[in-house]
């Protein structure tokens, strides 16, 4: 068996997949369309054909915004094949930061997927007089379509195989741009090599029994674009869905092995079937309560003991077994990424039998660092799992996690002041975030380096511990604890709406507006209720000492949030600038 070394030697060589066979699969009105190996690799050199003749040539950038779909994968492989960079660009992206990019990356030609981004997208060209070849994926009116690219790539009489032997591993694969809570976007510089030695030590973690995958976090974010990979090289049936509208139906249609998820998407799963468990009587709300309580306390499997497993062998078949079906039934384990898991989330998907595994790592490292096994020995609730075994990492004096190895990017684009920021001399990538290692090898993330801050009286506060605290209250969509130079810490919350209009129904509380109900003393007195339970895992000088509701969710489109729905701090401070002078006054 070869052993790749470039991406696209995941489709050109021959690899163990377990007896798998690659399909790539899309909706297609009421079923699906699928893709099988051959078929893709006939696309993909037809497409790579078709941007020779078009004068692509090694070293140039090709942009692409879209969601996810087989033809993401086309144009990505058909570019890594002749040594061309692909710039991935998030659909949600303002018109500024698309034009900056593009012209910080020289991209020659940008394949948008459909109507409303070309729309985006030819306002953003005109207006920045952008030098850029455009097609499109959907059919769209008085646009070129990508499939011109295929036909004339067949009319080519091209042996593709040189240009393939010209791609080395340390070239350059893909320039992806960090969206930042600050400042202009960084092109992340990341090679062939970075990205497969990632999947290399991640693919472990499938085993043979992983058959089917459903994919819906952004293509154009290092996390699902790496695990994708690591689908490919394995032969695994992917099925796209390209957003998360139908994710409920796309689910129970696929029935899949795996998946990966942000955490929100989780809560969001935990919230509704509490929902329902809410609207039992009897016997059945209480069997679902014990089982959810039992599923709580549930400890690492091999801390369990017999009692507990007896118990929960109960509430698995009568309760568990439910939450199981609504995934479709076959999940055999889903990785979690991009943001901090609620430890109480893990544990009560553990004892469900549904295996959620927590990771962690940065688009500069391709991005895992750690993660968590389905191995029931090897997972510990509340960190991010065990360091990759082909990476080094150290915590350093003030805290900061360091990372070293073949998956760290080179740096940033013509950025060198950055590079140097974040590569020190000894090669360890700093990653801004605060942790510890535990004594058996797992490590935990406590918070970003730059958010911590201090209140007046010298304390520390790790602003995203305490978020996710009080984020196990339904009642709270988001929220950000402010105080830097405070007497105390605050919150700014922004209330799970649909939640609180059925809390004032059942309380028969008048819910005329949001405007008005965030105002209504009923209201406020439940959410200091909320806060004072969450207060309880706090040190005295953490404690949440005042908050604000606010009327308006906080969106990727108001410049709130990342487009992995980060926070944006100090945008948000700015913006609620008043709401803070009020709390401060008294």
């Amino acid at each position: 068996m070869s052993k790749p070394t470039r991406l696209f030697d995941f489709l050109k060589t021959d690899i163990d997949t377990a007896g798998r066979i690659l399909k790539l699969s899309k909706r297609n009105g009421s079923g699906w369309k699928s893709y099988d190996k051959d078929e893709i690799l006939q696309i993909v050199d037809n497409l790579s054909k078709g941007l020779l003749a078009k004068g692509i040539q090694k070293g140039d950038k090709v942009a692409l915004m879209s969601g996810n779909r087989p033809e993401w994968n086309f144009v990505d492989f058909a570019c890594n094949q002749l040594g061309v960079a692909l710039v991935p660009l998030y659909p949600t992206l303002s018109a500024q930061d698309l034009s900056y990019i593009v012209k910080d990356a020289e991209a020659k030609m940008l394949f948008v997927s459909n109507q409303e981004l070309v729309t985006k997208v030819v306002k953003a060209v005109a207006e920045n007089n952008l030098a850029l070849d455009i097609y499109t994926l959907d059919e769209v009116p008085n646009q070129k379509n990508y499939t011109e690219l295929l036909e004339l790539g067949k009319q080519q009489n091209i042996d593709l195989t040189a240009y393939n032997e010209a791609v080395q591993p340390d070239d350059l694969l893909t320039l992806i741009y960090t969206s930042g809570t600050t400042g202009k976007p960084k092109g992340v510089y990341l090679t062939h090599h970075n990205i497969i030695s990632n999947v290399a030590a991640c693919s472990p973690l499938l085993t043979d029994d992983i058959k089917k995958a459903l994919s819906f976090l952004p293509l154009c974010h290092i996390f699902e674009r790496m695990v994708v990979y690591m689908y490919i090289s394995k032969g695994v049936n992917i099925y796209y869905a390209e957003s998360l509208d139908n994710i409920v139906a796309d689910i129970n249609d696929v029935k899949p092995h795996v998946f990966t998820t942000v955490p929100r998407v989780l809560e969001k799963v935990y919230d509704k079937v509490i929902e329902k468990g809410k609207a039992l009587t009897g016997l059945k709300k209480s069997l679902f309560f014990w089982a959810l309580e039992l599923g709580h306390q549930f400890k690492e499997p091999k801390l369990n003991g017999s009692w507990y497993n007896i118990k929960l062998g109960i509430a698995r078949k009568l309760i568990f077994s439910k939450w199981q079906q609504a995934l479709g039934g076959n999940i055999k384990f889903i990785i979690s990424g991009g943001a901090a898991l609620q430890e109480r989330l893990a544990r009560v998907f553990w004892a469900a039998d549904i295996k959620v595994l927590e990771g962690y790592g940065l688009t500069e490292t391709s991005p895992v660092i750690a993660v968590n096994s389905w191995d029931e020995n090897d997972v510990k609730f509340g960190s991010v799992g065990r360091v990759l075994k082909n990476l080094k990492v150290k915590i350093a004096e003030d805290g900061e996690i360091l990372a070293k190895g073949p998956s760290i990017t080179k740096g940033y684009y013509k950025n060198d002041e950055a590079t140097k920021e974040t590569i020190d001399e000894d090669g360890y990538f700093h990653t801004g975030d605060i942790g510890e290692l535990t004594k058996d090898g797992f490590l935990k993330i406590t918070d970003r380096k730059k958010e911590i801050f201090k209140t007046a009286g010298g304390k520390y506060i790790a602003p995203q511990v305490m978020e996710n605290k009080l984020m196990e209250s339904v009642l709270i969509g988001q929220v950000m604890i402010i105080g830097e130079n405070k007497k105390f810490p605050a919150a700014l919350i922004v209330p799970a709406y649909e939640e609180l209009e059925k809390y004032c129904k059942i309380k028969g509380i008048p819910f005329e507006s949001k405007e008005s109900i965030i105002k209504n003393p009923q209201i406020l007195e439940k959410y200091q209720q909320e806060i004072n339970k969450a207060n309880e895992n706090f040190g005295h000088w953490e404690m949440v000492k005042k908050f604000v509701l606010l009327p308006k969710d906080w969106t990727i489109d108001n410049g709130e949030l990342t487009p992995k729905l980060s926070l944006k701090r100090k945008i948000i401070l700015q913006k609620h600038e008043e709401d803070i002078k009020r709390i401060y006054a008294e």
